[in-house]
């Protein structure tokens, strides 16, 4: 923010250098003096200054109407190429905020705020500083697009929001557990049915902290995979054997197919991408229904996919699938939600092994993951980190 700062103070005040030197005055009646200026010219130096900056400059003359425009200002507020020049800022510019904080510039009085801007796509966030030219008729608009600040900032609260909301929720049921037991006078009946439920709910705990270091470890490029020859179908097996009781108890199917499909990668963060996948697939999956792993081998690829005969994801939840904390309707999962960061750290380890990583669902029948690995080894050493 202090560089955009900088910007805008100096570009006001190189405007209002070269635009008042170039002022046309109108002599008196008398021809004995001059009238205060009534219009003002762009300056060839001030019209460098314009090309040369990032930040958008738009400069109005008197009345309102726009003189001249850098194409910063052009792609800040998505005017597409249109001729603006000789049109009210309100005409090229379709918002009421912004025009009236021209009208206040164009009567003396300054202003910078944050404005919203209904783009052609989507929503944009811009910080408009808008200016009177001294010593002549007319108004100086400097504007930076803060969007992906916007974004960045409501990301943060979301993490503190999310992060708050899944530490509070075992937290209380711990807290409550634990007073009734104290209750009680530590009876063993109530020790017996509580400790389990307090084991888990801890285990739930260390396990949002694990995920939230491992997303951390792979922001900073602290998470580095431990490359060796591995044989995918291997891991898979492994992880069902582990999952096997689970699905059982759930009335749930759990098959694997494929043959022998060599990768070169880190066996235990793909050891990872297995768990996170079938246990989400295991929580949305309802009685009766299967889940299916198929590990497949190509010549330059090894596709890992797995599948369930859930509820589905809904067609607008889709892009948003792999989001941290992004969970859809809770109530459509049976038991424990997770945390809403697996499908996540999947997608971080998938393409730190040079590889993609899909979602695919038509609602009510299912939902299916394909991650991609390339079987030749990168040239160069990835590292997990965030988009």
């Amino acid at each position: 923010m202090l560089w955009d700062d900088l910007l805008a103070l100096g570009a006001g005040a190189l405007a209002g250098a070269f635009l008042t030197s170039r002022v046309r005055a109108r002599p008196r009646s008398d021809g004995s003096a001059e009238t205060p200026p009534e219009r003002f010219e762009p300056d060839s130096r001030f019209e460098q200054l314009l090309r040369s900056l990032t930040v958008g400059i738009v400069t109005l003359d008197g009345h309102g109407y726009i003189t001249s425009l850098n194409a910063a200002a052009s792609a800040i507020f998505d005017l597409g190429g249109r001729p603006v020049l000789g049109k009210a800022i309100i005409e090229a510019i379709p918002s009421y905020d912004l025009d009236r904080r021209v009208r206040d510039a164009l009567n003396g009085h300054p202003s910078r705020g944050a404005i919203p801007l209904n783009a052609r796509q989507y929503e944009r966030f811009l910080t408009v500083t808008t200016l009177p030219i001294d010593g002549a008729e007319g108004a100086i608009v400097i504007a930076s697009d803060e969007t992906r600040l916007h974004e960045l900032e409501q990301t943060r609260r979301d993490f503190i929001s999310n992060v708050s909301h899944e530490l509070r929720t075992p937290l209380s049921s711990i807290n409550l557990m634990i007073e009734t037991i104290l209750e009680t006078g530590g009876e063993p009946e109530a020790i017996e049915l509580f400790l389990p439920q307090i084991k888990r709910e801890v285990d739930r705990m260390v396990h949002l902290v694990e995920d939230l270091l491992d997303l951390s470890r792979s922001e900073t490029g602290r998470l580095r995979l431990r490359r060796e020859d591995v044989d995918l179908y291997s891991v898979a097996s492994n992880i069902l054997k582990t999952f096997q009781p689970r699905a059982n108890q759930l009335g749930v199917s759990l098959n694997l197919e494929g043959a022998t499909t060599r990768v070169d990668g880190d066996p235990d963060r793909l050891a990872q991408v297995l768990v996170n996948l079938i246990d989400n697939a295991l929580r949305h999956t309802p009685p009766g229904g299967a889940v299916s792993v198929e590990v497949i081998s190509a010549a330059d690829s090894a596709t890992l996919t797995v599948r369930d005969t859930g509820a589905g994801i809904p067609y607008n939840d889709l892009p948003h699938i792999f989001e941290r904390f992004y969970v859809v309707d809770r109530s459509r999962a049976r038991g424990s939600t997770g945390t809403g960061l697996g499908l996540a750290i999947v997608k971080q380890i998938v393409e730190a092994h040079g590889g993609t990583v899909t979602a695919d669902s038509e609602f009510g029948l299912g939902a299916s993951f394909t991650c991609v690995f390339p079987v030749a080894r990168p040239a160069a050493v990835r590292t997990l980190r965030l988009q």
